[in-house]
């Protein structure tokens, strides 16, 4: 893993540039950040961005370090080019049969779909952010809207020790129904592809299916904070009450404490602000921070 120190221009908060291994050993970026002038291993935040965007610049998110927290963000591989400030992190298998956009990369098959990689690359993300100088390996939180809120049920689903776990409007959860409801973002592009590639339906909902937010979500056992637009036409709310209804069902993490938080004249843009001190407030009550 490699750890080098950004300028910002920042003066309370010291970013590095980190990569480290994902998917297939390939190389992964993320922005690392603590408080300036830390002193002892703080709780660490692990961030998923959304669909189409990369990590941006350094200083573009700053609400968990300036709570307090280690923060860490992840790049989204062959992303980046949609929104926001761009990427840095390639994906080398980006070419396996199944169309143009991330969300139908490799649709064909669970073995070469672009989701696989990234989730992996999200579950690498704790075990990288764990090794990192200044952060209390113990306290190990994941946290992400959308896309990255999918990511982050995943992964919470795949690692049994998280502190707490953070999503709000999550992608991949619902995701046959949410293909019935809604032709726009992600599942509008899947959508889009199957309308070309007729008779195909199956191999993509095998494929999908593998990918389940909801089947994550009921291997969790972290407790768990969650929010939904109930207008939201991108990431449509069934999804995310489908997972919050059945979290931890297979493995014990169902008595945990677990909150879910509606806006109902709300689309994907969820809460917003609302929704990230809610956030704020229920974590600081988690950890006793």
């Amino acid at each position: 893993m490699s750890v080098l120190p950004v300028e910002t221009g920042l003066r309370l908060t010291n970013t590095w540039d980190v990569t480290f291994r994902g998917f297939a050993g390939d190389p992964v970026r993320a922005w690392f950040s603590l408080p300036a002038g830390a002193r002892e291993p703080l709780p660490v935040v692990v961030e998923y961005v959304g669909y189409g965007r990369g990590r941006g610049l350094p200083h573009e998110r700053l609400t968990w370090v300036n709570a307090g927290y280690a923060h860490l963000l992840m790049d989204n591989r062959g992303q980046g080019d949609q929104y926001g400030n761009g990427g840095a992190t390639p994906d080398p298998h980006s070419t396996s049969p199944g169309g143009p956009g991330p969300a139908v990369r490799g649709l064909r098959s669970p073995h070469d779909y672009h989701y696989r990689r990234l989730i992996t690359d999200a579950v690498r993300a704790v075990t990288a952010a764990r090794a990192l100088t200044g952060v209390d390996s113990a306290r190990t939180v994941v946290v992400g809207n959308s896309q990255g809120g999918g990511l982050a049920l995943a992964v919470a689903g795949l690692v049994p020790d998280l502190t707490a776990v953070l999503v709000t409007a999550p992608l991949l959860c619902g995701i046959r129904r949410a293909l019935d409801l809604t032709d726009t973002g992600p599942y509008g592009e899947m959508a889009t592809y199957l309308a070309v590639h007729r008779g195909n339906e199956e191999t993509a909902y095998r494929t999908l299916s593998y990918m389940e937010g909801i089947s994550f979500a009921r291997r969790a056992q972290a407790p768990a904070h969650f929010g939904t637009g109930l207008r939201d036409t991108v990431c449509p709310p069934s999804g995310a009450y489908v997972a919050f209804n059945r979290y931890g069902e297979l493995s014990g993490g169902a008595d945990s404490p677990r909150e879910m938080h509606a806006y109902p004249f709300n689309g994907h843009e969820g809460g917003e602000g609302e929704q990230v001190a809610r956030q704020l407030r229920w974590l600081a009550a988690r950890l006793g921070y």
